[in-house]
């Protein structure tokens, strides 16, 4: 399933939503070269979050293949700042477009709930947590981790919590039959929860890289829960006021 749009309108302009958007965007343009071999390369060595070298897990000097002639070489130094940079950074263009799509869908209701401030701190301690819980499932990973799903998981989860039927128009594929359907957002939310667990159940058995599905994991229930001290009731309940349709008020 993939979300196309809500039907969820909102009160106030999305600004840290669209900032997010953009640091991302600039993170890909200039920073990683939108997606060429080397400054790709060499984004994920600097700045990407690697467990094993951050936790002194994994030797200096090991070389951890990326690609074709492309690689990384550990020298211990790595900085704690890749907790943060990482969440800025992607693997290619789908992985940048899919979580900037989702954000895009989910971040302007949450954030209306919240205001840009709190938001943006939302977001940096979402995917904090979402790093925290892939780092908890293998502590000596070698491969650089990279990307904004922990942080938007973390999202997700506070938008199930505040709109749970709230209708999201969804793509669905049935094989060779796609079609689009309104479901409500616990339901939508709920099925992209069950698939980053049942899919990271066999990948805690796996040493190589791969989709970090318990960041997926753990960003979704650090939003599920830090929603509810960060949103501003007074935001939310005018927000509800405006949305059309049924709603559980928070």
């Amino acid at each position: 399933m993939f979300p196309l749009r809500d039907e969820n309108p909102i009160v106030r302009r999305p600004v840290a939503t669209f900032v997010i958007i953009g640091l991302n965007i600039a993170s890909w343009v200039f920073v990683q070269g939108l997606g060429s071999g080397e400054p790709l390369a060499w984004s994920l060595c600097t700045y990407g979050l690697i467990p094993g070298e951050l936790f002194d897990r994994v030797p200096s000097g090991t070389v951890i293949p990326l690609g074709e002639n492309l690689g990384c070489e550990l020298t211990g130094d790595t900085s704690i700042l890749t907790l943060v940079t990482h969440m800025f950074l992607h693997g290619g263009w789908f992985h940048i477009i899919g979580n900037l799509w989702f954000l895009w869908v989910f971040g302007d209701n949450v954030e209306d709930s919240m205001g840009p401030a709190r938001f943006f701190i939302f977001y940096l301690v979402c995917g904090l947590a979402a790093a925290a819980a892939q780092i908890f499932t293998d502590p000596a990973a070698a491969i650089p981790m990279v990307g904004a799903s922990g942080a938007i998981g973390g999202v997700m989860g506070a938008y199930a919590r505040l709109y749970p039927r709230a209708r999201v128009v969804t793509l669905i594929f049935l094989g060779f039959y796609v079609t689009t359907v309104a479901l409500p957002a616990i339901a939508m939310l709920g099925y992209w929860f069950f698939i980053q667990i049942a899919a990271g159940l066999p990948a805690l058995q796996e040493a190589s890289g791969g989709v970090a599905f318990w960041a997926h994991v753990g960003g979704f229930v650090a939003g599920l829960i830090l929603v509810g001290p960060m949103h501003r009731p007074d935001y939310l309940a005018q927000h509800l006021r405006h949305a059309p349709g049924p709603y559980d008020r928070y």
